[in-house]
């Protein structure tokens, strides 16, 4: 994602990442990193809740969010979703910007 920002601004497209999990931590990935785009940090889990994202996980039903991708238009309706059944599973750049070009 990082690597194209400049590929979905020139489409309009705005990338917002969403983090679920504990703002410390997170705070400190995104100085370290700098990202290139603007994060949520989700610490309640309300956000990965209401997109479908948030699971049990393993034996001892620990939740996380699965990775996830949506495509929101401007009218806040999803266009395209993605959402991963493993932790390391995201489409390629080049398929979501496929996507962006097929609903303009």
């Amino acid at each position: 994602m990082a690597d194209n920002v400049a590929a979905y601004a020139a489409r309009g497209v705005q990338v917002v990442g969403v983090l679920a999990q504990n703002a410390r931590p997170v705070r400190t990935y995104i100085e370290e990193t700098g990202l290139p785009f603007d994060i949520l940090i989700d610490e309640p889990r309300d956000v990965a809740r209401a997109y479908g994202v948030w699971h049990r996980f393993g034996i001892d039903a620990w939740n996380i969010a699965r990775p996830a991708v949506f495509l929101i238009d401007s009218n806040r309706r999803i266009q395209y979703s993605f959402v991963s059944d493993g932790q390391r599973e995201f489409p390629s750049s080049q398929d979501l910007l496929a996507a962006i070009d097929r609903r303009r």
